[in-house]
């Protein structure tokens, strides 16, 4: 499914991977869809099963969170919303029905080992968000502890903004922006211990909070997912070398041999390109929620 096509309920917005509809005053219905979006441009091409493995991935998180922090999922069904059978299988497996939230205007990354924007960073200014480190670290090495480098939330096509922290407090306040923090951190802490028995390092990923009606904070969006983070295998791994993934990285590598501005329109995938990205997303779902 690259777009959603429901006649029942009214269209609110479609992001880079969502699209998401209003069910009634106090919940949307969120659907993942199989768009697959790099470096902030939607690519033209889907891969298959994506947003089931998302959805699967996502709701699993939520369970293994929910002692740490509320979410933003709602009781209700899809059966519920839906009385016509086709839209109910168009969206069965890839969408849940959530509470409306207000979200916050950041987005929280923790970094446990050093890649991507935060390498280059580093090579540039020796840190990342004004997180100095020690010298000498090199790609992909494990970081003394994990750090927290919030980013701005930005538009469809629009780049995300590396901010630090007094920014977030100037954004949401200083309570609640160290509330993120803290519960971004711990988050990530628990799900490495686990993930890490199952064969995947999570090098970095990037959480999303809001605010329901009774002011109080949810994890909202996505957790964990291969869109959302670097899952990298434990037996490949090497310090100094970018390792195999199981994340839309590989998607990332294989733009960057081309001969494109990382502007809209993206260019289309090839099918290898394709196929393998789809194996990377089903085998991280197979060895975090089919093997727990």
């Amino acid at each position: 499914m690259f777009e959603s096509q429901l006649h029942s309920l009214p269209l609110l917005k479609r992001g880079k991977v969502r699209d998401i509809y209003t069910v009634d005053d106090q919940h949307l219905l969120i659907i993942a869809t199989d768009r697959l979006s790099a470096f902030d441009v939607i690519l033209p091409t889907p891969i298959p099963d994506k947003g089931a493995i998302l959805t699967a991935l996502s709701n699993f998180w939520f369970d293994f969170t929910q002692s740490l922090i509320p979410n933003h999922r709602s009781d209700m069904t899809l059966e519920a919303v839906f009385s016509d059978r086709t839209e109910y299988e168009q969206v069965s497996g890839r969408a849940v029905i959530v509470k409306k939230c207000m979200p916050l205007p950041v987005e929280a990354i923790v970094r446990g080992y050093i890649a991507g924007s935060g390498w280059k960073d580093y090579q540039k200014t020796g840190a990342i968000c004004s997180l100095t480190l020690p010298p000498g670290l090199q790609l992909g090495e494990k970081l003394p502890r994990p750090i927290y480098t919030p980013s701005s939330k930005a538009e469809v096509g629009q780049h995300d903004e590396n901010i630090d922290f007094s920014k977030t407090c100037a954004l949401i306040g200083q309570d609640l922006a160290a509330q993120v923090r803290d519960l971004s951190l711990e988050i990530y802490s628990r799900a490495c211990d686990y993930a890490a028995k199952r064969g995947i390092i999570i090098a970095d990923t990037k959480f999303e909070f809001g605010v329901d009606t009774s002011g109080q904070l949810v994890l909202i969006d996505e957790v964990l997912t291969p869109d959302s983070s670097r899952f990298w295998p434990v037996d490949q791994y090497e310090i100094g070398r970018s390792p195999p993934n199981f994340d839309k990285q590989f998607v990332r590598d294989y733009l960057e041999t081309l001969d494109w501005d990382k502007k809209a329109p993206g260019p289309a995938l090839p099918a290898s390109i394709v196929e393998k990205t789809r194996a990377k997303y089903q085998e991280a779902r197979q060895r975090l929620v089919q093997n727990a």
